[in-house]
């Protein structure tokens, strides 16, 4: 069982014993190597492996020394003259207090390096000035009036973003997955005097560290097996901004790196002793509060410090409820463009689902939910069935709080129905809702601008809901 369960692992495992002979060897890590089982198992590894030693072979050092290895960049030639590139974890096999073998897992980065340095290229290329021509593009798609919104706080939060797109200081953004991080720095990108130059994008926790290292830096020729003179991503965004996503993700020594770069400007190849100056703005966003990051050891205190000059916190989609019909709108109109359809709107129970379910992947899935729908709809309306399975099963009220209600919940539930009969919360919501808005603006002789300091919300939000009717069948 236990080799069959070794054999289902999509990493190569290879396992010495205390002489340096395999005795577990996966079809994985075969295949990584260009050779099959038969050819490894029961051999001296040196024997398989020529152009290994017993310094370069991590399993070898393992062996000698008892410490493990982590991540270890691996670059090496198998008998058949086939080059491998992987990034290895080695450990110690114990057996009591006795050292009887080692393991390795080795993950293949020579394709993801590969993909990853011609990505690098071309974004040298996208980067580099076209002469006698004007950059078109600066790499954003966004800016801040593609942010769909009428909540409060995001509306705040704009207003804030604005005024930091006019200086240079590093950005933290917080938010859950889908609630638009990209979309807010893009929009920070634009609005600034860095608009028109470099903005580009990194998520840290894509790459394995010794990668993520080279593309963030720079390489020098000869610093490793196979490595060239190429600038890194702070050198491509000189001028412009860098947006390090899931920064958390990224290994504490790469974060001192990071920190050097903030504090002084400089940046240095990998493998070279020369500094290059940059001027970039640096933009990072963590899915985890990043105050929790640094207590769980994820994110270096002095770099959190650092970092944290302009920080905004994003609401998830399920705290600006208000929101969903609007966004849900903005995307039916998008896709109805896309797909050349003509959709009209959503339905009265898929309008309750809507605003109802939590959106635990916020904004993104949301707006995934539109476009599914999209591709089922035949009328003018979406309904109950063109909507996901799961959306459906996640949006019912929930039974547990009934099941477990304290005595004298079933007298106050006939009660409150004996008050509320047919009539449903939200329509008494928005009763009263109407009401205190036609007091308000009848108290200020109709000044939009007044009653909406009356009531304590936005003015955007006063006139949005007079012009919707608060919802309607706009939706």
């Amino acid at each position: 069982m236990l080799r069959a369960i070794l054999g289902t692992i999509d990493e190569g495992i290879h396992v010495v014993d205390a002489n340096g002979i395999t005795i577990f060897y996966n079809h994985v890590a075969a295949k990584l190597d260009g050779l099959t089982p038969d050819e490894v198992l029961g051999k001296p590894l040196l024997e398989v492996f020529p152009s290994l030693d017993r310094h370069s072979s991590t399993l070898l050092r393992v062996i000698a020394n008892g410490e493990p290895i982590y991540d270890q960049p691996q670059t090496y030639t198998n008998w058949r003259g086939q080059r491998v590139e992987t990034v290895n974890t080695t450990l110690p096999v114990r057996v009591g207090s006795r050292l009887v073998g080692a393991v390795e897992v080795a993950k293949d980065i020579g394709k993801l390096r590969e993909l990853s340095e011609r990505l690098v290229r071309l974004q040298a290329q996208v980067s580099k000035p076209k002469r006698g021509r004007r950059q078109e593009t600066d790499g954003t798609i966004y800016q801040f009036a593609d942010i769909v919104t009428q909540d409060e706080t995001m509306l705040q939060m704009i207003q804030r973003a604005r005024r930091a797109a006019a200086t240079s200081s590093p950005v933290l953004i917080y938010g859950e997955t889908g609630t638009g991080k990209e979309l807010f720095v893009q929009s920070i990108h634009h609005a600034s005097r860095r608009s028109g130059r470099p903005f580009i994008a990194q998520n840290c926790a894509a790459l394995p560290a010794s990668l993520l290292e080279s593309i963030l830096f720079g390489t020098t020729k000869g610093s490793f097996t196979g490595a060239e003179d190429r600038p890194g991503l702070f050198e491509l965004a000189n001028g412009g901004s860098l947006f390090l996503d899931e920064l958390n993700s990224m290994p504490l020594d790469l974060q001192a790196k990071l920190l050097r770069v903030l504090q002084d400007g400089v940046v240095r190849r990998i493998g070279s002793m020369q500094a290059v100056q940059v001027d970039v703005r640096v933009m990072a966003a963590t899915s985890e509060p990043p105050q929790q990051a640094v207590e769980r050891g994820t994110l270096r205190a002095d770099l959190y410090y650092r970092i944290n000059v302009v920080s905004f916190a994003l609401p998830p989609l399920r705290q600006r409820r208000a929101d969903i019909p609007l966004l849900a709108r903005h995307f039916l109109n998008k896709y109805n463009r896309l797909f050349g359809t003509r959709v009209e709107g959503v339905d009265e129970a898929v309008r309750q689902v809507l605003l109802s379910y939590d959106w635990p992947g916020n904004v993104r899935e949301l707006e995934h939910v539109i476009e599914a729908a999209l591709n089922m709809v035949e009328g003018q309306q979406i309904r109950l069935e063109h909507l996901p399975d799961y959306l459906l099963d996640r949006s019912q009220p929930a039974t547990t709080e009934a099941r477990e209600a304290p005595p004298g919940a079933a007298s106050l539930a006939a009660v409150a129905r004996q008050i509320v009969g047919s009539r449903k919360l939200r329509d008494v919501l928005q009763e009263t809702e109407a009401v205190m808005i036609q007091a308000a603006l009848a108290q200020t002789a109709g000044n939009v601008l007044q009653a909406a300091k009356l009531l304590g919300i936005p003015r955007q939000t006063l006139q949005y809901k007079l012009s919707q009717r608060i919802f309607g069948s706009e939706c």
